[in-house]
């Protein structure tokens, strides 16, 4: 379903993607490790189609994203580095509106979400009073709001202890059950029970 052809990427003068290839099918998790810098961050973004490769092509479910950009938004789950939160607005808050904007969300379902990451404790405190850890949690119940095929997660066990980083694994393992697929950069392996897992190194260049 998810199809990166031949990618190449500079930032500024930095060749940071070179030739780049692979493919996720449902079922499948992609783990992209590779030193700070190799381009981690960059090939999820251009992934996500938040930046355009100066050469290559990335495709869903056999549509190059420049013709199917919208479609494949609302199949998409993107959490970057720095979750997309708003500091003023409470945990509860963010996700009614953010998720809100994709389609109708119900309270019960918000607060499934939250119980299931761990965010049911703080969840109407501001965000901006929340630990980094919390916020994560936070984060990760917008991801599982947005009901996506395709998450693509950006060092998703960041600033988690060993309990939010295991719970991080059992969510992408439930993805993986339902026929999802997950491409994530991580600088320590998951423990995955499910699924079929494919590694990707990227070199520092």
């Amino acid at each position: 379903m998810l199809n990166v052809s031949a990618l190449h990427l500079w930032r500024g003068d930095r060749h940071v993607l070179r030739n780049l290839s692979f493919s996720a099918a449902p079922g499948q998790c992609v783990l992209l490790t590779g030193r700070n810098g190799a381009g981690k961050t960059t090939l999820l973004r251009a992934v996500a189609g938040l930046l355009d490769p100066e050469e290559g092509q990335v495709s869903w479910r056999g549509e190059p994203l420049r013709q199917g950009r919208d479609a494949f938004h609302s199949e998409l789950a993107y959490l970057g580095h720095e979750p997309a939160l708003k500091g003023d607005l409470s945990a509860r808050e963010n996700l009614r509106y953010s998720i809100g904007i994709r389609r109708d969300v119900t309270q019960a379902e918000i607060d499934a979400a939250l119980g299931r990451t761990g965010a049911t404790s703080f969840s109407d405190r501001a965000v901006r009073l929340l630990s980094a850890g919390q916020r994560r949690r936070v984060a990760l119940a917008g991801v599982l709001l947005t009901g996506a095929v395709l998450w693509l997660l950006d060092e998703p066990t960041t600033n988690l202890d060993t309990d939010g980083q295991q719970l991080v694994a059992t969510l992408i393992d439930e993805q993986l059950i339902r026929g999802g697929i997950v491409v994530a950069a991580v600088h320590h392996s998951l423990s995955l029970a499910t699924g079929e897992v494919v590694g990707l190194e990227l070199g520092s260049t």
